[in-house]
């Protein structure tokens, strides 16, 4: 029986004359201190997810951008990406949006562009 029904029955029962006014307020109380007791406790908070995007040359391993974005900004993260990923990139941006919504965690995109000598990788943690 839910708390809503018995919360009901405990009315019910008062308004039939079963029970005192008194009594249900006692019953309707504990039945309130019960449903407190057995709630779950909040979730912890927690910590800031972020979008992060890399470029780097690969002939010379060096970093051409490194961009870490807050997912509360993520659709500017996306756009950004796309930006800076060679044209040659086939890369399914509206995927990666709806992977990211999901709550997906780790790598999202892994390019390779050996025609401008870049690599892309995209991931959230």
């Amino acid at each position: 029986m839910t708390t809503a029904e018995e919360r009901l029955r405990i009315l019910e029962m008062v308004r039939e004359g079963k029970i005192s006014a008194e009594e249900g307020a006692r019953l309707l109380q504990a039945l309130r201190q019960g449903e407190a007791q057995h709630a779950p406790p909040p979730p912890p908070p927690r910590a800031p997810r972020m979008l992060r995007v890399r470029i780097t040359d690969m002939k010379s391993g060096r970093t051409k951008v490194n961009v870490n974005i807050p997912l509360s900004l993520v659709n500017v993260g996306i756009k950004l990406g796309a930006r800076f990923a060679p044209n040659s990139a086939n890369v399914d941006y509206d995927a990666i949006m709806e992977a990211i919504r999901q709550g997906a965690s780790g790598v999202i995109a892994d390019v390779e562009d050996h025609d401008s000598g870049e690599h892309v990788e995209v991931w959230v943690e």
